[in-house]
């Protein structure tokens, strides 16, 4: 196992400097804990964030610091007011920025989180369910950027299964933290676990290949996007005008773009693709507070007249 987790923080370009480990208490943060002071000893801390949304998380991240003393891995619990509404979603955004606001603080030159090969999966089929396109069915990536920043964001543990990561915790004797939402079939990805669970015939590490695949495409139509943007988007006195010439994925990315510079949100994908479809069709639409029409010159985006109150 210390060998395989070695060989992913090598692919992922981790040299010098400290790591920082975020780490909730459940089985594969813990894994995450236990390999990285194994193969990094005295350059690792650790963080865990405490939502506020459960009466035991004040104590679970007390149990999370009790397990780092014993390791004289230095921890820190940061404490997040969730927005209310999509709790998940706010949750996450709170945690991510929390966790940026640590690192920077610390000195630490990367964040690492325990994500791996079931989680892949466990989103790949939530999201074919909901008719995702391609950005929306693309895997976490092994490197990228903590949400808002240019910070490093390492998830090491993307080649290995929630078994395997739960056997490391058991090995050093350790208890785990146990999340009831993990079970609760409120939410999609409790359903999908408890599925794949049954599902034996279901090929994970596949599952979470596919979505690794399904990322490089991502990325290979944001490029393809950039280039559309810069050879085809120009400047109106009112707004853009676009002249399409890729294919209706890049074009899709491209007026999303537009959207966010003009309106300054960024838009949803079913709106951007209805927009796309009136155009083509030679209808004028709207979106967010934009007016988009097709004409001799392209597709042009402009704000929409102020209303009369």
């Amino acid at each position: 196992m210390i060998e395989r987790f070695s060989a992913a923080l090598a692919a992922l370009r981790f040299g010098e400097g400290r790591l920082g480990l975020a780490v909730s208490g459940g089985p594969d943060s813990l894994a995450l804990l236990l390999l990285a002071h194994a193969l990094l000893p005295g350059r690792i801390a650790a963080a865990t964030v405490d939502h506020g949304l459960r009466p035991e998380s004040a104590g679970e991240a007390e149990h999370v610091a009790r397990l780092c003393g014993g390791l004289d891995v230095p921890h820190a619990t940061l404490a997040v007011v969730v927005d209310p509404g999509n709790v998940q979603s706010a949750a996450r955004a709170a945690r991510y920025a929390a966790l940026g606001d640590w690192i920077q603080r610390e000195g630490i030159v990367a964040l690492a989180t325990a994500h791996h090969a079931d989680d892949q999966a466990e989103t790949l089929l939530m999201r074919l369910g909901r008719a995702s396109g391609v950005a929306g069915l693309a895997g976490v990536r092994a490197r990228g950027t903590l949400p808002g920043t240019r910070l490093a964001l390492l998830r090491p543990l993307l080649g290995f299964r929630r078994a395997e990561l739960a056997a490391v915790v058991a090995a050093a004797g350790w208890q785990a933290v146990d999340d009831p939402s993990n079970r609760d079939d409120r939410f999609d990805r409790a359903r999908v676990r408890k599925a794949l669970a049954g599902a034996d015939w279901l090929d994970v590490p596949a599952l979470a290949v596919s979505a690794a695949h399904l990322g490089d495409a991502d990325a290979a139509i944001d490029w393809a996007a950039a280039r559309e943007w810069q050879d085809c988007v120009v400047k109106a006195p009112l707004g853009l005008i676009y002249r399409p010439q890729a294919p209706r994925a890049v074009a899709l990315r491209v007026i999303a773009r537009i959207v966010a510079e003009l309106d300054g949100e960024e838009p949803r994908g079913g709106a951007v693709a209805r927009v796309f479809e009136a155009l083509l069709a030679g209808q004028p639409a709207s979106i967010g507070n934009l007016v988009a029409r097709a004409g001799p010159d392209g597709l042009s985006f402009t704000k929409a007249p102020a209303r009369r109150s």
